[in-house]
């Protein structure tokens, strides 16, 4: 299962807000109603006043807030281009200001210029060494880049200086589980549980670990458990389906699969693995008619299953 790192949050530099009621003057007066604008949902008219805030004169503080947030506003329209200048043009008129250094790091990890990215979250540790986030989007970063040991330090740090985060914990957990490291793994996950128990895609992971470690009625409950919280999830029932399988309940993992199909007519694993069972049960018609969809769908699976089908085949 395709595990996924937790979203990265944006830091909003928020001036003291004025009424929409009233005429903006200075350039201070359009970033507040701006500011304003875009808490109402107003995007466009956000940027048009955070544009002529820019155009004003003013003290470099309020100009540089402005770009900031008109990056952040023209990044809800997903300008990534757009909002990456005026990250750094704000950095450009006021360089001591760690949050637009974070905003931009945050944009770069999620466009995969993971150096930039790492460059700007380490400006912004040397500029407040306890800040969490700064260390948790950096090993963000560094896990995407395949350094996974220099991103666990980074999550710990982050853990140091914020024990109650469960992003930090999940984020540390899929970095150990990449490395086999499955009881570290099993740790973070469960400690990210606890501080967070609808945390669903922990219980997903976790339920991946406690498979690999043959804890088959563990696997189960968590994936049970995440259905709570997301029942529509094809990925689900498709995981539980194949824990199922592995314990021969061929009824169960039939029901998930059919389950994760009906979810996700797509799955092509789906009628591959619902195809297996069939051919055990005899049932060829129905097993030649998932395999057909399954190949049809991911060619690239056929010679996975096609021993076994032959085999069957020749069985008396």
């Amino acid at each position: 299962m395709k595990l996924s790192h937790c979203l990265l949050l944006l830091i909003l530099i928020l001036s003291p807000k004025v009424a929409t009621s009233q005429t903006p003057k200075s350039a201070e007066d359009y970033n507040n109603r701006g500011v304003t604008r875009r808490s109402h949902g107003d995007v466009d008219g956000a940027i048009e006043d955070f544009t002529k805030a820019i155009s004003l004169k003013g003290k470099p503080i309020i100009i540089a807030t402005a770009y900031n947030n008109r990056a952040n506003a023209l990044l809800s329209k997903d300008d990534i281009e757009g909002a990456l200048a005026d990250y750094s043009k704000a950095i450009e008129l006021d360089p001591t200001n760690y949050e637009n250094y974070y905003n931009r790091g945050i944009v770069l990890a999620s466009n995969n210029k993971l150096d930039l990215a790492i460059a700007d979250f380490s400006k912004v540790i040397q500029m407040v060494p306890n800040f969490w986030l700064a260390y948790n989007n950096r090993g963000n970063a560094f896990s995407a880049k395949g350094d996974y040991d220099t991103a666990i330090a980074d999550y710990t740090t982050a853990i140091k200086y914020n024990p109650k985060s469960s992003d930090a914990l999940y984020n540390r957990g899929i970095a150990f589980q990449t490395k086999k490291e499955l009881d570290n793994a099993l740790r973070d996950y469960s400690a990210a549980i606890a501080l967070s128990p609808d945390f669903f895609l922990a219980y997903i992971n976790r339920a991946v670990v406690l498979q690999a470690k043959n804890d088959f009625a563990g696997a189960i409950a968590d994936y049970t458990k995440a259905l709570q919280f997301k029942a529509d999830d094809a990925g689900v029932f498709y995981g539980r389906g194949l824990v199922k399988q592995q314990t021969k309940d061929l009824s169960g993992a039939f029901a998930d699969y059919s389950k994760a199909i009906e979810l996700d007519p797509t799955l092509a694993s789906a009628y591959a693995n619902r195809g297996v069972i069939e051919m055990l049960e005899n049932k060829t018609t129905d097993a030649q008619r998932d395999f057909d969809k399954a190949f049809k769908l991911d060619p690239s699976l056929e010679p996975s299953y096609r021993e076994f089908i032959d085999k069957r085949r020749k069985r008396p």
